[in-house]
């Protein structure tokens, strides 16, 4: 296949466009380093099987020859990110999404959208199914990346309806590992960095709103599956095992034998109590389920860390 990953440069473009590759595919990669890293790609460099642009695919995408598939996955993603960058994430939503949906229809490729858990808001149902439809602040200041998602879904149903591209939805949950940035606002990567440099974890209220981590490997095989042979509904993508924020803070203290201590801040505004995908979807219609856990992904993720701060 010659597949589009736009935000190839990115924590989670990057990954795909090495497992694409990794199974013998041709791959053409957009970014304009809003808030991916060369860095990301550059290991990519003579690849005669990857073609990079740098391009905002909020404008127009041109792109020579045929293709199988468009990922769209240019976004802001993490909360630093779309706090600093609220314009740039509502349009990447709104006009990045037509844009690519656009270039998938002409060329009849598959679409496939990286949206989100954050669908899912502050949720009122836990864990969460496909079929839950959320509940988001519109105005609150998340909002520009949970409607910003929201609407993309709904610009892929509807291309999906009226001009009959092949589209495929995945909802991601928290994702960690290597290529992370170490500024990015993450909450894996927050306490990470703090550790390895002695610096209190910071945990946002009293650390007991849950998340599930899920090691990018196991993202990325979740993804390919799911564009390769998924349905037009939207996937839950994550790991269905949940731990407290303050946990975390706890094992990624053990694990990097720092001597942090662990202090509380005011909780965000909109910030979600929990966060838990139901994954039954991806388990009986892909065959998939994540098998790195959590400490086994972490001491990854630490050691990719501390070679970055070295």
């Amino acid at each position: 296949m010659r597949v589009l990953i736009t935000g190839v440069a990115g924590f989670l473009g990057s990954h795909l466009a090495d497992r694409f590759l990794a199974d013998g595919h041709d791959v053409v990669g957009l970014d304009n380093f809003a808030t991916g890293s060369p860095d990301n790609i550059a290991h990519l460099t003579g690849n005669g099987h990857f073609v990079f642009h740098e391009h905002n695919v909020t404008n127009f995408i041109y792109v020579e020859g045929p293709l199988d598939g468009v990922l769209h996955f240019a976004s802001p993603a993490s909360p630093r990110d779309y706090l600093e960058l609220p314009i740039q994430t509502l349009k990447v939503g709104s006009l990045g999404t037509h844009k690519a949906l656009g270039l998938a229809k002409a060329k009849g490729a598959r679409f496939l959208l990286a949206s989100t858990s954050e669908v899912y808001g502050d949720p009122a149902v836990h864990p969460q199914p496909e079929s839950y439809w959320g509940n988001v602040n519109p105005i609150g200041p998340r909002g520009v990346y949970d409607e910003a998602k929201r609407f993309a879904e709904a610009m892929t149903m509807a291309y999906h309806r009226y001009h009959r591209v092949d589209t495929r939805i995945v909802r991601i949950f928290n994702t960690y590992g290597p290529r992370m940035r170490v500024r990015d606002g993450r909450v894996v990567s927050n306490f990470i960095v703090q550790a390895l440099r002695g610096e209190p974890l910071t945990v946002y209220g009293d650390g007991s709103q849950t998340r599930s981590f899920c090691y990018v490997d196991d993202l990325v095989d979740g993804i390919v599956r799911l564009f390769e042979r998924g349905g037009r509904e939207p996937t839950n993508v994550g790991n269905p095992n949940e731990f407290t924020v303050r946990r975390l803070a706890e094992i990624v203290v053990r694990l990097t034998g720092s001597r942090s201590r662990i202090v509380e801040e005011p909780l965000p505004e909109d910030d979600p109590k929990v966060r838990q995908p139901d994954i039954t979807r991806a388990r009986t219609q892909l065959g998939w389920e994540p098998t790195v856990d959590l400490e086994a992904g972490l001491e990854r993720t630490v050691a990719y860390f501390r070679r970055k701060l070295a």
